[in-house]
């Protein structure tokens, strides 16, 4: 099952709702606001990231804006920053994507695809190849 964690204000969240819909892939929703990500499962995310806690986080995010004018995320110790995210969930980068074996942080509409399930995936390509040859 496919995980979409949102904040729904967001413009990326709201795309990334429409697109699974729209491909008929089934998941499950979350509000950060209202259910925030907790330290079990933000340590379970970090299993899946290249870059660690900087694949998660917001830059962007006035969250981010004010907590580095004092300490920076990057600079604090693993165990306190995943503590941060925890308790400031406007500092992840949204929507966060994931399954059992892949994490997509923010809307991006190449990399979602990866969650489109297998045989869908090799349906569409033969008819796609169908199409050409006709």
């Amino acid at each position: 099952m496919i995980n979409l964690c949102v904040l729904p204000s967001t413009a990326s969240c709201r795309k990334a709702h429409r697109w699974l819909l729209e491909h008929r892939i089934p998941f499950h929703e979350r509000n950060m606001n209202a259910q925030p990500l907790t330290e079990v499962e933000i340590k379970h995310l970090l299993q899946y990231t290249y870059d660690g806690i900087d694949d998660l986080i917001s830059t962007k995010s006035n969250a981010y804006q004010r907590l580095s004018r004092t300490t920076p995320i990057e600079d604090m110790p693993l165990s306190e920053a995943v503590h941060v995210l925890s308790q400031t969930p406007q500092l992840l980068r949204r929507p966060i994507i994931f399954d059992d074996h892949r994490l997509l942080c923010g809307f991006n509409q190449d990399e979602i695809r990866m969650f489109i399930p297998r045989d869908q995936r090799v349906l569409k390509m033969k008819s796609l190849s169908e199409h050409q040859m006709a």
